[in-house]
């Protein structure tokens, strides 16, 4: 498809569509050209004049008032052409299905890609080692690893789990895979140093072959264990060695713990979190980080009660939110407390403490109010500072929003950054500044400090937006967007709001905002949604992302576009934030 600059019409809103010719009435905006994907079915988003049929591969489509379609279709593995045609006017879209992951091979030998570990890997004596591989079925396969040799079994029928995104498409089941899969572990070895690679061996029909795990396996000294200390401004910690694993709590710069295993650039840390390297700097030979913990102050700060833990080395921690609670705990700690000062303050009712387990000692603050406003945490030398967010002031005044600060984010941004596009190719970032301005200038009317992350065509990754929700700390931070689907996803059926948040602070902020305009726009709910996303993770203040509509959806999108709707909308979410500061105050 030509990448031509062309003009198309859309009620009074007037489009530029990067993909189509001037005289080209015919358009498609997804999927592109020699598109790859692993999905089993594909829609094609796109429109044409109202009058008149548009058919593909033959096959009359339904589309909207305006002449929108966006018909899915099932996809074979290898090439799929897609022919479309509107009176005159022709085009050929491909898309090529592949299968996603290692094949089980032919032939005797392992899947391309299928070793695991896959990267060299550290562990203390007696821990587990997992290793796997992907083979024809009915061979015998079994790992060599120094002078140990052990069989991986068969697994005749395992089963992998969805990906994340598919919750949003309701497809989150798990998948049986079949034969094919060959795994074991072991426990580490007792003798400390450099195993070497494991040495994979395949035997079928008499034949035999073997090849090098791509990884090397270590053996760490428990006496000798390296410290690494957290040289980012908030490492981010996980649950495994990879970004596709959760989020635990990030740990504060300077925080420092023992690191007891690793698997490629990733460190294990004695508390249980795994974090990047280049996140940390390495401390050979040191003492396993570990402290006491004595007397804990308090001191109020401008908007803010910092609640102040003197240690003796700076731990690694987490926060767990509750209702009406939050609670800190230090790893690595033990605790010999008999004072803490602690008066009357904007935020905390109560506070109390437990060593809960050996080495653990959690901190619980209940709250005066049920809304929890934001929290922040850092190490001024050794001494750990938990912040927590005095709520916004009460200021007498006709303006329901007086004194209460509002970060706004249009979502994406510039010419990388276009965002889903609808069907006449408009892109998201254009709509998201339209309704971010409407709205900012709703919630000005009601007295509200708004901030904007953008006013234009500016190229912002997600942490330039998250960076200015930590620097201004508004009250409220809210993220405008407008939704697409994966490839899996049905474009024709899917539409409404959906509200995303992460740390529990913002979850009654999403879930008001989000029902107030179903129910007040009479909108589709397509959901309220956890979810981490770069956006929603800010602990400053309850941040929330919104998805006001689906631009994939040739309906809605005609709804996403219209003038007078986008100032309704913007209308009725500055009347849903200035009723939920109201009850939340």
């Amino acid at each position: 498809m030509n990448k031509i600059l062309g003009l198309l019409t859309l009620g009074s809103v007037m489009v530029i569509s990067s993909s189509a010719r001037a005289d080209q009435l015919l358009f498609v905006a997804y999927p592109p050209q020699n598109h790859t994907t692993t999905s089993d079915k594909i829609f094609l988003i796109g429109t044409a004049p109202p009058a008149g049929e548009v058919a593909i591969n033959g096959q009359k489509i339904e589309r909207s008032q305006a002449g929108h379609f966006a018909p899915s279709f099932p996809l074979q593995l290898g090439e799929n052409v897609f022919t479309l045609r509107y009176e005159n006017q022709q085009m050929q879209i491909k898309v090529t299905r592949t299968l996603g992951g290692p094949q089980v091979p032919e032939k005797v030998g392992f899947a391309e890609g299928s070793l695991t570990p896959a990267a060299n890997v550290a562990r203390m004596p007696g821990e587990l080692i997992c290793f796997s591989a992907v083979a024809p079925a009915n061979a015998e396969v079994s790992v060599q690893l120094g002078k140990l040799k052990f069989p991986l079994s068969s697994q005749p029928l395992t089963t992998t789990l969805a990906p994340n995104s598919a919750v949003l498409t309701g497809q989150n089941e798990p998948i049986a895979r079949s034969a094919g899969q060959y795994q074991g572990c072991i426990a580490a070895p007792a003798t400390v140093g450099n195993w070497g690679q494991p040495k994979f061996l395949l035997t079928l029909n008499g034949q035999t072959i073997s090849e090098q795990g791509p990884g090397t396996i270590r053996i760490l000294s428990p006496g000798q264990l390296a410290t690494a200390q957290v040289s980012a401004d908030a490492g981010v910690a996980r649950t495994g060695p990879s970004s596709d694993f959760s989020r635990l709590t990030p740990l504060p710069k300077g925080t420092q713990a023992a690191i007891t295993g690793r698997e490629g650039e990733w460190l294990l840390l004695d508390y249980g979190g795994w974090i990047k390297s280049e996140e940390t700097r390495i401390i050979e030979g040191s003492v396993p980080p570990k402290s006491l913990i004595r007397g804990v102050t308090s001191r109020e700060v401008e908007n803010w009660t910092e609640v102040l833990f003197p240690l003796q080395v700076p731990v690694p921690v987490n926060v767990q939110q509750g209702n009406r609670s939050l609670t800190l705990t230090l790893y690595n700690t033990t605790a010999q407390t008999d004072t803490i000062r602690l008066g009357d303050n904007p935020v905390i009712s109560r506070f109390e403490w437990q060593q809960a387990v050996p080495g653990q000692v959690q901190y619980t603050f209940n709250f005066k109010s049920q809304q929890q406003w934001g929290y922040k945490l850092r190490y001024e030398g050794t001494t750990l500072v938990l912040s927590l967010r005095n709520p916004p002031p009460d200021l007498p005044s006709n303006q329901p929003l007086a004194g209460v600060r509002i970060l706004l984010d249009p979502g994406h941004g510039s010419p990388n950054d276009m965002g889903s596009r609808g069907p006449t190719g408009y892109p998201e970032k254009d709509v998201t500044l339209v309704v971010s301005k409407l709205l900012r200038d709703e919630l000005v009317k009601r007295g509200a400090t708004v901030y904007m992350t953008r006013e234009g065509d500016e190229d912002l990754y997600p942490q330039d937006r998250v960076g200015m929700i930590e620097q201004q700390e508004p009250n409220i931070a809210l993220s405008i967007h407008y939704n697409a689907l994966p490839d899996s996803g049905d474009a024709m059926k899917t539409k409404g709001v959906g509200t995303f948040w992460y740390h529990p602070q913002a979850q009654p902020l999403a879930v008001f905002l989000h029902d107030y305009l179903v129910q007040r726009l009479k909108r589709p709910s397509y959901g309220v949604f956890w979810n981490n996303l770069a956006l929603t993770r800010p602990t400053v203040t309850p941040s929330v992302l919104l998805e006001l509509g689906f631009m994939i959806n040739p309906e809605e999108f005609e709804w996403i576009v219209n003038p007078e709707e986008q100032k309704r909308l913007a209308s009725t979410l500055a009347d849903g934030i200035s009723k939920w500061v109201d009850r939340s105050q």
